[in-house]
């Protein structure tokens, strides 16, 4: 018996130091195979339409030149091509890539061309016993966490979307807005009706009152911080917006980046809760507010958004240290706004009418006298490549140059998920 034991712990031991080999201590020279050890949890994080120069903005305005972010500060390093069955990818298509593996067409929600279902990474996590989170600063129903855990032709069909989620993919743990979706109309839930800031922001379900579906169903439902710090059960519904989080429009004109519940409190709630399952978890967090911000080419709210983004990579990479069967991923689905960083000098063309760019700024460097500006050529996605950064369990599957359909199959193989159910 002491024999079995003290075989247990060294097999024990030995995991958890191949695990830690591949991220959280130096990887170089590690010799380790990805294939070797199982990613236990992932933590995947989304900058919607955060591409290089976002991150290098963020970056700029947070920690300056010398210092680096939690989302850059990870020993693996990738390069995503974004398109869909189109050159330029949207939200839906490119989250479906990731999710199942399939290039689709624009507005597809875990469908593939012909508008057939194709299986999630989430569906599969959840199949080997896994509990799963979806966690967003847009509709919880909207795009990027629909297309991890439902199947509909058409992203706008978000009541369908939540009533797959609680009876089709039993998300275990679902944080985010768009209340509006989960009631009927004419039965605001907490968040009221046509609200001054919003008055186009009402209850429009069309599946019924999902919510009471949902505590039915187990789940605990809260609605602001201090219920969601005391809610304490494995299943979590948080609705914390009629719409989206935060208000999208240009600078000065209504914009405001100012959740009701962070990201990183979001963010951490779902980690407590979903790692209460032995068998691990799959979590997937978005940050909506950098796409929707390139969108109005508003350099100040994404770049806020982009902060709280990378204090809720921090979060997960301190659970990761001290769980080192964890895999965390930073990435975006596509690029916005076609965004450039410049230098603040004289041969500036900000304000030029004869520009053909937006520019905005100037914006501190932080711990620095200099500034730089934000220079936007579009307020549409683009088709440049994406960065990825990954450590932890199975990172090393995650490097090179790919197709944004990698992103599934990499997942699959660094939790060991079987192809086939």
């Amino acid at each position: 018996m002491n024999r079995k034991l003290i075989a247990s712990a060294a097999l024990s031991l030995s995991l958890l130091s191949a695990c830690a080999l591949t991220g959280f201590v130096q990887a170089k020279g590690s010799g380790v195979r990805p294939g070797h050890v199982k990613a236990k949890n992932v933590i995947l994080f989304v900058g919607d339409g955060m591409g290089t120069s976002a991150r290098e903005a963020i970056k700029l305005a947070t920690v300056g030149t010398k210092g680096e972010l939690s989302m850059n500060d990870m020993p693996y390093i990738g390069q995503v091509h974004t398109s869909s069955a189109s050159v330029v990818t949207d939200s839906a298509a490119a989250a479906t890539a990731m999710a199942s593996g399939v290039k689709t067409y624009n507005g597809a929600i875990g469908v593939d061309v012909n508008h057939q279902p194709v299986e999630t990474v989430l569906e599969r996590a959840k199949k080997a016993g896994k509990s799963t989170g979806l966690v967003t600063t847009s509709q919880i129903t909207d795009a990027t966490p629909a297309a991890f855990g439902a199947h509909v032709s058409d992203r706008s069909l978000q009541s369908e979307i939540g009533k797959q989620y609680l009876e089709n993919s039993k998300v275990d743990v679902l944080l985010g807005g768009g209340e509006d979706y989960w009631y009927p109309a004419g039965n605001p839930g907490a968040y009221p009706d046509h609200p001054a800031e919003g008055q186009s922001e009402a209850s429009k379900g069309t599946k019924g009152n999902l919510v009471e579906e949902a505590k039915r169903l187990g789940y605990d439902y809260v609605t602001n911080a201090e219920q969601l710090k005391r809610a304490d059960g494995d299943k979590l519904l948080g609705l914390f917006a009629n719409e989206e989080m935060f208000k999208q429009h240009p600078e000065g004109d209504g914009d405001q980046y100012a959740p009701v519940v962070s990201l990183p409190e979001m963010t951490k709630k779902a980690i407590d809760t979903l790692s209460k399952n032995k068998k691990g978890f799959f979590l997937m967090v978005e940050e909506e507010a950098i796409d929707e911000m390139g969108h109005q080419n508003n350099a100040t709210q994404m770049i806020k958004a982009g902060q709280q983004l990378d204090k809720s990579v921090a979060l997960a990479k301190e659970y990761a240290k001290k769980h080192p069967d964890t895999l965390v991923i930073v990435l975006a689905d596509h690029e916005t706004g076609g965004l450039a960083v410049e230098e603040a000098d004289s041969k500036d063309e900000s304000g030029d009418e004869k520009s053909i760019s937006g520019e905005d700024g100037p914006f501190d460097v932080a711990h620095s006298d200099q500034k730089f500006f934000a220079d936007w050529t579009t307020t549409g996605h683009t088709a440049v490549d994406v960065p990825l950064t990954a450590a932890g369990c199975g990172g090393r599957l995650f490097m090179g140059v790919y197709e944004n359909t990698r992103i599934h199959e990499a997942l699959i193989q660094a939790m060991g998920l079987s192809r086939k159910e």
